[in-house]
């Protein structure tokens, strides 16, 4: 059908493998699995009119739309996840037909099998450190008012030490959240850090300091939930989201030419 695309949202090993009956995806579209060369592919028909290269431009503006469809990729992935190994694909990864899913499986075989293998009896979680950027440093003594300067002097002094206490406040809180990354990724086998969100997009007002990922092993998640937990307070929010299907390190190289175009959300699953 050259009206129709095929949606992809992961894939994991043949041997063990989810079944896809009863998933529904994208648009409501089922989900149905293309096994080939020891992988399976998960994937839905789409239709191009709302999936294709132009129209995706469009609707990638559309925060609702984009939302919807990140909610249904994320929900596909998070099933199959549960009973496999999975690598998730980005969000919105339309190909031409099953043709080119199997030849995307030969070609790219090696590093689905790979990350596959790196992925294995581990999980994704997510941590997010925030500081109030209105919290005075710690150390800030505060100048004394001995009365004798002008009041336009004074005002001037003011705005000075307000944007010097701003300032430190940023440096002290980069160095926490430095301090935070290190402490947790001695725990994990792998981890990444992620731009911070847009406060819009966060809802918070604080600075986020840390948007941070790590992929932990199944039997230290525990482990790895006590050390966030304890290093929150002093006027630091850590928050732990997760686990995850392992979003942040299934990534595999940007497409090539004759292969799809790749929307993405944002760096959080």
């Amino acid at each position: 059908m050259n009206d129709a695309g095929t949606y992809l949202y992961a894939v994991t090993r043949a041997e063990g493998s989810a079944p896809a009956e009863d998933l529904k995806g994208v648009a409501g579209e089922a989900v149905r699995a293309i096994t080939h060369a020891g992988l399976v592919a998960y994937v839905s028909t789409v239709p191009l009119d709302r999936f294709g290269e132009e129209p995706l431009r469009r609707s990638m503006e559309d925060l609702d739309w984009l939302s919807e469809t990140a909610r249904a990729h994320h929900s596909v992935v998070e099933a199959v996840a549960r009973t496999t190994p999975t690598a998730p694909v980005r969000l919105v990864t339309v190909y031409s037909g099953e043709d080119q899913i199997r030849e995307l499986l030969d070609r790219r075989h090696d590093d689905f099998t790979a990350t596959l293998a790196r992925i294995t009896g581990r999980q994704e979680w997510g941590v997010k450190a925030y500081v109030d950027p209105t919290a005075p440093p710690s150390g800030e003594g505060g100048e004394k008012d001995e009365g004798t300067t002008s009041p336009g002097l004074a005002y001037l002094k003011k705005r000075q030490a307000s944007l010097r206490s701003r300032e430190e406040n940023w440096r002290q809180a980069t160095v926490r959240g430095e301090h935070i990354h290190d402490v947790l990724k001695s725990v994990a086998v792998a981890s990444q850090r992620h731009r911070p969100q847009d406060p819009q997009l966060s809802g918070r007002a604080e600075w986020m300091v840390l948007n941070g990922a790590y992929l932990v092993d199944l039997d230290r998640g525990a482990e790895f939930a006590r050390l966030v937990a304890g290093l929150r307070g002093e006027g630091i929010d850590v928050q732990l989201t997760g686990p995850w299907a392992p979003y942040s390190f299934a990534a595999f190289a940007e497409p090539t030419r004759g292969e799809p175009t790749r929307g993405e959300t944002g760096d959080d699953p």
